[in-house]
């Protein structure tokens, strides 16, 4: 999934003759110099080691994180997540060696388990993905204690943006959605026909009856095919997630990074864009998103330095996320805010499921996700 490509420069514009366009050119050629200046002298003082970072934690741990949240100085976080926050819910991550979707595709006759996404290998053999897709149909799943957990970031007015690797969908069902949320790898909210001279629109509901009908989304108006917008491998990112990141990792505070293997780039370099003294909170089955030690030692890079001697800024904390949650809103003091909310929220679900079924509903009974707060996931992605 390569960026999209940069949008050409500006053609240098032309000088007037009177004085004062002449003047305004002038301002605007120091003030473009000035900024490639301060651009230059940032990329080498990081490369380089030089200049200082604020210490903001005071100490390196979930404690730490929690007094700096509570001391009201941290009003924009950030959240990155993926598959990792949705496997207590019952979906599968990608990469866990025996539970992982990859190593789970072999029904499927396929020639290597990524090519269930690979954009070339659709368009010719669809049926592979199709049937995958119902199996892990958004609807069919509860969102999961550390989903709800943002959510509450979010109504206190903490929360940024949540940048999310999912296409469950379950960022949505909490109440994430516009300005809140940024799929980075797309979503089966909505689908389009793949034929450049078509691309007609399609909504989750009309999707979702094509699924759950075993048959293959062609387009209404050219007899396509019709994806839903998630990111195979071989297409670019939504815009949005270039532009909204230009815009909110200098701003961000605190970094929340949870259920990811950080191997997917350009995601994966995401933690690299905050500024030097942002805390970055790690929550995760196992350590990642590390610096390389041989660049770290030349001091390029912005990966996560959780041991060295050098460490000021960035916290491990080994658990499922749901558990870190927890964790994490109890030394808040919302623990017991997050239970009631997700006790609430998942019996709501139950009951609309329940009222659906006697109509025959289309789609299958939600999974997942029992209703306390304690539920025990294995694996992250």
């Amino acid at each position: 999934m390569s960026e999209p490509p940069e949008s050409p420069k500006k053609e240098e514009q032309e000088k007037e003759v009177t004085t004062e366009p002449e003047d305004q050119s002038d301002d605007s050629s120091e003030d473009e110099a000035a900024g490639e200046m301060d651009f230059l002298r940032s990329l080498f003082s990081s490369a380089l080691g030089l200049g200082s970072a604020e210490r903001v934690l005071d100490e390196l741990s979930l404690d730490g994180v929690a007094r700096y949240i509570n001391s009201g100085k941290c009003k924009n976080i950030l959240c990155m997540v993926g598959a990792g926050i949705s496997t207590s819910a019952g979906i599968p991550d990608f990469r866990s060696p025996a539970t992982g979707l990859y190593a789970n595709l072999q029904k499927y006759n396929l020639p290597y388990p990524e090519a269930i996404f690979q954009i070339d290998y659709f368009k010719k053999h669809p049926e592979p993905f199709f049937a995958l897709a119902k199996e892990l149909y958004p609807g069919q799943f509860k969102p999961t204690i550390c989903h709800y957990f943002i959510k509450m970031l979010k109504d206190k007015g903490l929360l940024r943006r949540c940048y999310t690797q999912n296409i469950d969908t379950l960022e949505r069902v909490v109440g994430l959605e516009g300005e809140d949320l940024i799929e980075a790898h797309g979503t089966f909210y909505t689908s389009h026909c793949v034929s450049f001279c078509c691309k007609k629109e399609y909504s989750l509901d009309w999707m979702k009856e094509k699924i759950f009908s075993d048959a293959i989304p062609k387009c209404e108006k050219c007899s396509s095919l019709v994806k839903p917008d998630i990111v195979f491998f071989g297409e670019n990112l939504p815009a949005r997630f270039f532009s909204s990141m230009k815009m909110d990792f200098p701003q961000c505070d605190l970094l929340i990074v949870m259920g990811t293997s950080l191997q997917v780039q350009p995601f994966a370099s995401l933690v690299s864009r905050v500024s030097k003294s942002c805390p970055r909170l790690l929550i995760n089955m196992e350590k990642a998103g590390q610096a390389d030690p041989m660049l770290g030692l030349l001091g390029f890079g912005g990966g996560m330095d959780f041991d060295s001697e050098k460490a000021y800024r960035d916290v491990a904390h080994i658990s499922t996320c749901d558990d870190g949650c927890l964790a994490l809103a109890d030394l808040l003091g919302w623990k017991v805010e997050l239970e009631e909310l997700v006790k609430k929220e998942h019996g709501r679900i139950d009951s609309q499921d329940n009222q659906e079924k006697p109509g025959g509903s289309k789609g299958a009974a939600v999974k997942g996700g029992p209703s306390s707060a304690e539920p025990k996931s294995k694996a992250e992605e």
